[in-house]
C-alpha cells in the first residue's frame, strides 16, 4: 500500500526534477510514512511513500522489468499475485522481489494494455513504457483506490490524491461551478469531476494511455460489471451456499500480509459476516454518547459469538477538535458526516495493526438500502388520489417538526415526502438528493446559477442508461457501486484509513463476489418490505438472529445535535455571513435562514449545512491555498 505521484514530460517538454517530485510525494506522507522512492527517466518522474505490507525488506518502488524498459509505481493490493507470478515465471520472467508490485511489469510485457484484465485486487497503477514512449494509468475495477491526473499542454500529473497533483506546481486552482452544484445535492462530486476544473478522477475500470511524443491520450475501459450470468442455482439455499462460499474465499485471499491484520466490527451483517470468514482475528468498532447513534452492544455481541479479540471506543463530541484535522485529507471533499467514526476507528485499529478488512459493499451489491423500500412504497402511495397526497398528507408531514432521534417514523416519513418531489427517472436515489431545485435556486447567486449548464442528476440518468436491460433491482444496484458506494463510501474509507496510515481492504469488491451478487435474482435481493433478503439469511447462520434482523442505522454521528453545540463554533465562522457576501457564490440570507431554522429545531438541515461548512473549508484551504 502507498501513495504515489509523478509528472511526464510530453512532446519534448522540460523533463520534471527531483525536489518537485518529492514535494508532491511529501503531501502525501500519512500514506507510506515508511519508504520512499522517486526516479526520473526519459522525462518521467515516478514517486511514491510507501506503507509497507507485503515484502517489507525487497519491495520498494519504483520496481522495473527485467532490462529496464518498464517501469511501474503503484498503490494497492493485488491478491492474486502468487498465481500470476507462477504463470509469468513459467512463460520465461524473471523475479528479483517477493512483492506483489512486480507482477504488474511482467503481466504487462505479457499482456500488454490488457494486463489489468488478469489483476484481482485494489490499485492504482502508473507504468512507463519507455520504448514504447508512452505512459499508461490504470485504476482497478471497483474504484477503490484513487488516481487524480491533469492534461496541461506540456505534462501529465497525477497522484494518489489531488493534494500531490497540485503540489506540482503545474495546474491552476479553477473552481468547477457544476461540480459545486453537484455536490451540495449529493455530497460528493460523481464520475470523472472534481471541484478543481482542471484536475480529473480516472473512473473505475479505466485505462488512460498517453503517448509521450505527440501528447495523444486515449480512454478506455477495460472492465464494467457484468449481466447476469447463469449460475444453475434455483433456490435462495443454492445461491446462498455460493454466496457464502464466495465471499470466504475472498475473505481468505485478502488475509495476506506480513504486517498485522484486523477487521473493522460494527456488528452488522456485512462486517460481520467478513470477520466470521476471517476465522481468529482482532476487530474495532466504536460507539457514540448519544444512545440512538450507539451500536456497540452488537459489535460486542457478534465478537463474542466469533470469539475474536474486540477492542471498542466512544465517540464524543469532542471530535469538534479534529474536524480542520480532517480537513486536509478533504482535498476532493465529501459531505458525509461518518468520517470522524471512519478516522477513529482507523485510528483505533492502527494501535494494533496496519492492516483492517472492511465490509464496504455488502449494501450496494446485496441491496441493503432503505431507499429500495421507499421506492416500492412511493409506487403504492401514487396510487392515493392527488388531492390526498398533495393537498393533505405532503403539508401536514411537512409541518411536523423533526424529532430528535436518528430515524424514526416522524423523520422517516419527512424524508419520503421529499424525496417524492423529484424525478422518477432517478429511482431509489431520489432519496439521497439533499438540495432540491428550489433550495439550489434560493442558496446560489443568480450568477452563478447561470454558470451552471450540466443537470446534477445527470449521472444517475447516465448509468440508468448504462445498465442496459439489466433485471429492475440490478439496475439500481449498478447505478448504486457507480455511483454512491465508488464516489462516497469508497472515498470516505480510503482517505480516513490512510489519514490514520492504515490499508482498508474491501472483500465484498472481490470481482467474484460482485459477479456472483449482480447474477442473484431480484427477489432474494429485496422485496416490497425486506432488504438484503440473502445476504440476512447467510449472516444469520454465523451469528446472533437479533444482531442481523434489527433497524438499519448506518455508521454516523449526531451532527444534527452537535452543529447546535460542539459544532456551533465551526459552523459560524465558516458560515460567516459577510465571508459569504465577499466571495460571490451563495446568497447569504438563504444560508442565514437556514442555518436559524436548524437551530430553532423547525427543520433538520444538517446535511446542506455540513455540504457547506466542508466547501467553506475547502475553499478557503484548497483552493485560495
Amino acid at each position: 500500500m502507498c501513495g504515489i505521484a509523478g509528472i511526464a514530460a510530453m512532446a519534448g517538454a522540460n523533463s520534471p526534477d527531483v525536489v518537485q517530485l518529492r514535494r508532491m510525494c511529501d503531501t502525501i506522507l500519512h500514506r507510506g510514512p515508511d519508504d520512499e522512492g522517486l526516479e526520473i527517466k526519459d522525462g518521467v518522474g515516478l514517486g511514491m511513500r510507501r506503507l509497507a505490507i507485503i515484502d517489507i525488506s525487497g519491495g520498494n518502488q519504483p520496481i522495473c522489468n527485467e532490462d529496464g524498459t518498464v517501469r511501474t509505481i503503484f498503490n494497492g493490493e493485488i491478491y492474486n499475485f502468487r498465481e500470476l507470478r507462477r504463470n509469468l515465471v513459467a512463460a520465461g520472467h524473471i523475479f528479483r522481489t517477493q512483492s506483489d508490485t512486480e507482477v504488474i511489469v511482467h503481466s504487462y510485457e505479457e499482456y500488454g494494455s490488457e494486463f489489468p484484465k488478469y489483476l484481482n485486487g485494489m490499485f492504482a497503477i502508473a507504468l512507463h513504457d519507455i520504448p514504447g514512449k508512452k505512459l499508461l494509468l490504470v485504476r482497478d475495477q471497483l474504484g477503490i483506490k484513487p488516481l487524480y491526473y491533469t492534461l496541461t499542454r506540456n505534462h501529465i500529473v497525477w497522484g494518489s490524491e489531488i493534494k500531490a497533483v497540485i503540489a506540482s506546481g503545474l495546474v491552476e486552482r479553477n473552481l468547477d461551478i457544476d461540480a459545486l452544484g453537484e455536490f451540495l445535492t449529493w455530497e460528493y462530486v460523481p464520475g470523472a469531476g472534481t471541484l478543481f476544473r482542471d484536475i480529473r478522477k480516472l473512473e473505475p475500470g479505466t485505462i488512460l494511455e498517453v503517448g509521450l511524443e505527440n501528447s495523444v491520450s486515449r480512454e478506455t475501459t477495460y472492465w464494467d460489471i457484468p449481466r447476469e450470468s447463469e449460475y444453475g442455482f434455483t433456490t435462495i439455499d443454492e445461491w446462498q451456499e455460493a454466496v457464502d462460499a464466495t465471499l470466504s474465499r475472498s475473505v481468505q485471499s485478502q488475509l495476506i500480509s506480513d504486517v498485522p491484520l484486523g477487521a473493522f466490527l460494527s456488528g452488522g451483517v456485512d462486517s460481520s459476516l467478513v470477520v466470521a470468514a476471517m476465522g481468529r482475528a482482532k476487530t474495532f468498532s466504536i460507539g457514540f454518547d448519544d444512545p440512538s447513534y450507539n451500536e456497540l452492544y452488537y459489535s460486542r455481541k457478534v465478537s463474542e459469538h466469533l470469539g475474536v479479540d474486540h477492542k471498542t471506543e466512544i465517540i464524543r463530541s469532542s471530535v469538534a477538535d479534529i474536524f480542520y484535522k480532517l480537513m486536509y485529507f478533504m482535498d476532493d471533499p465529501i459531505g458525509d458526516f461518518s468520517i470522524f467514526p471512519t478516522y477513529l476507528v482507523s485510528k483505533l485499529a492502527r494501535t494494533d495493526v496496519t492492516v483492517a478488512l472492511s465490509g464496504d459493499g455488502g449494501d450496494e451489491l446485496f441491496g441493503g438500502y432503505e431507499t429500495y423500500l421507499a421506492n416500492s412504497k412511493a409506487r403504492q402511495y401514487a396510487r392515493l388520489p392527488s388531492i390526498i397526497r398533495n393537498g393533505i398528507i405532503a403539508p401536514w408531514v411537512r409541518s411536523i417538526k423533526p424529532r430528535p432521534a436518528k430515524k424514526g417514523l416522524v423523520n422517516k416519513l419527512k424524508r419520503f415526502v421529499d424525496g417524492l418531489d423529484e424525478p422518477e427517472i432517478l429511482g431509489h436515489a431520489r432519496w439521497r438528493k439533499f438540495v432540491n431545485d428550489d433550495l439550489r435556486e434560493k442558496i446560489f447567486l443568480p450568477g452563478i446559477l447561470d454558470q451552471m449548464k450540466r443537470s446534477v442528476d445527470h449521472h444517475i440518468v447516465k448509468l440508468n442508461r448504462d445498465a442496459g436491460n439489466r433485471t429492475p433491482v440490478n439496475r439500481s444496484l449498478y447505478v448504486d457501486v457507480k455511483s454512491y458506494l465508488v464516489d462516497n463510501c469508497l472515498v470516505k474509507t480510503d482517505r480516513m484509513s490512510m489519514a490514520a496510515s492504515l490499508e482498508a481492504r474491501v472483500p465484498f469488491l472481490d470481482r467474484e463476489v460482485v459477479e456472483l451478487a449482480f447474477s442473484i435474482p431480484d427477489a432474494f435481493k429485496v422485496s416490497q418490505s425486506e432488504t438484503k433478503i440473502l445476504l440476512k439469511r447467510l449472516a444469520a447462520r454465523h451469528i446472533p438472529r437479533d444482531c442481523v434482523y434489527r433497524p438499519k442505522e448506518g455508521f454516523s454521528i449526531p451532527i444534527k445535535h452537535w452543529l447546535k453545540t460542539e459544532f456551533r463554533s465551526i459552523m459560524e465562522d465558516e458560515l460567516n455571513e459577510n465571508r459569504i457576501r465577499q466571495e460571490g457564490i451563495f446568497q447569504p440570507e438563504a444560508i442565514r435562514m437556514i442555518k436559524e431554522k436548524h437551530l430553532k429545531g423547525v427543520e433538520n438541515n444538517s446535511h446542506i449545512l455540513w455540504s457547506l461548512i466542508v466547501f467553506q473549508s475547502w475553499r478557503r484551504i484548497w483552493l485560495e491555498g
